[in-house]
């Protein structure tokens, strides 16, 4: 978890071209719905909910700002056996809300071993207004135990491209603010930097959970070397 980050000293794997593309956006926005994402390889030999990546993503280096205003880097302190990554905003109407209480749902239904086992990150694809408070408050509805990324906009978004997901700036709204589209899987990313699975917008906490449980379970048969 947060409070409990750890540097690592093996250097992560050396970063390969991804070959996925994850072209779809979804609007965050009140008349608009998210589409699933798709256009990437996948493979389900498992029977997996969630689409097993022929190719997996190399998590990138970048280093971006924690709720607490420590630095924190997307290889080094994702040192849980599995991290899932999700790039939303605290203003987002719909979609990000409904993927973030399906994550703290999902984790309610793993056992207290497997459970201490995943962490959940919010980086933020509309940074000008999450600062670190408001990214605090918002998870904090969700479950406290989440941590949320903040930092520079271009980092962020080429930081999402290296994981498969798009963001852009949307229409401005009456209001004077304006929508942030992006794409809405859920990028798991394990202890040796990988994204070995994708869950697109959409998936049940029953069905995440039994991911994780089988992802989990995989991992202590076969660990990393």
């Amino acid at each position: 978890m947060a409070a409990e980050r750890r540097k690592r000293a093996t250097p992560r794997a050396a970063a390969g071209a991804a070959a996925i593309t994850l072209a779809l956006l979804a609007g965050c926005g009140p008349q608009e719905s998210a589409q699933p994402a798709s256009g990437f390889t996948e493979s389900n030999p498992d029977g997996m909910h969630g689409a097993v990546l022929a190719e997996q993503y190399v998590a990138p280096g970048t280093t971006l700002t924690a709720t607490d205003g420590s630095d924190y880097s997307l290889t080094q302190d994702t040192t849980a056996p599995l991290t899932l990554v999700f790039f939303g905003y605290t203003r987002c109407p719909d979609i990000c809300q409904i993927v973030m209480a399906d994550l703290a749902s999902a984790l309610t239904r793993l056992d207290e071993e497997d459970r201490s086992k995943v962490d959940v990150l919010l980086v933020t694809s509309d940074p000008a207004r999450d600062d670190p408070a408001a990214l605090r408050e918002y998870l904090d509805r969700f479950n406290p135990e989440f941590e949320g990324l903040t930092g520079d906009l271009e980092k962020i978004v080429a930081a999402a491209n290296e994981l498969g997901v798009a963001i852009e700036k949307g229409a401005k709204m009456p209001s004077g603010g304006y929508e942030v589209s992006h794409g809405t899987q859920i990028v798991a990313i394990d202890e040796r930097d990988r994204s070995p699975i994708v869950w697109t917008e959409g998936t049940s906490p029953a069905q995440l959970a039994e991911d994780l449980t089988a992802l989990l379970d995989q991992q202590e048969s076969s660990p990393a070397s």
